[in-house]
């Protein structure tokens, strides 16, 4: 299972955050999703929580992820955890005002179930924030030849279209997301100049953040 790459290359996955290049996308990342996120009310609660890098500078405070190794670096950061996979949270309906999920669709299992979990979780005026890869874009493209050159982790990566995310909301009781987009820069640099996130969907972008309310709100 994709968890247990992570367990294996934890170090690894938590160090390329702090590397130059990791560093400067990671702090696109965090812009773009931010006004989102913040859109929404607390407690906010992020599904593949992982090494805890988002949730500590977007002031998530609860966190679920299904690998041990990783929690443990989560915990180093204040954040409260459960070892728990996206597809049964172990929450009771309505508990949180807002949920992020970064880096993490491409990963899971069954992504349907676990964004109808999602919205189970959720309050009736909560939303969705997905950080994501984009199939078709420069980036994914890059991540998926790593994937096939034997990459641990990018191997078992499964990028989604646009049109596939919006369905997966619509079936699980969202509204028509918001787009914000950012790193227009290619794939492959040692390091990266700062730039804005945009807002709306651009398909040159290397990472895109969705955000979607509950239906009916």
């Amino acid at each position: 299972m994709t968890y247990h790459a992570f367990d294996t290359h934890a170090a690894e996955y938590d160090a390329w955050y702090d590397s130059e290049p990791g560093k400067s996308i990671y702090a696109l990342e965090v812009e773009c999703l931010r006004p989102l996120l913040h859109s929404y009310p607390r407690p906010y609660l992020e599904v593949g929580v992982g090494s805890g890098r988002f949730a500590r500078v977007l002031g998530i405070e609860y966190g679920v992820d299904p690998s041990p190794v990783l929690l443990e670096k989560v915990k180093s950061r204040g954040i409260n955890v459960w070892i728990a996979n996206g597809e049964k949270l172990p929450f009771p309906d309505g508990s949180f005002g807002g949920v992020l999920t970064a880096l993490t669709l491409c990963f899971v299992a069954d992504p349907l179930r676990v964004i109808q979990e999602t919205s189970r979780v959720l309050i009736p005026e909560g939303g969705l924030v997905l950080g994501l890869i984009l199939r078709s874009s420069p980036w994914a493209e890059y991540y998926a030849r790593k994937g096939e050159e034997g990459h641990p982790i990018y191997s078992r990566a499964r990028f989604f279209f646009k049109d596939e995310v919006e369905n997966l909301l619509r079936l699980s009781g969202f509204n028509s997301p918001e787009y914000r987009s950012v790193l227009f820069q290619p794939p492959g640099r040692s390091t990266y100049r700062q730039e804005s996130s945009v807002p709306g969907y651009r398909k040159s972008a290397g990472f895109i953040a969705m955000s979607s309310g509950k239906r009916g709100i």
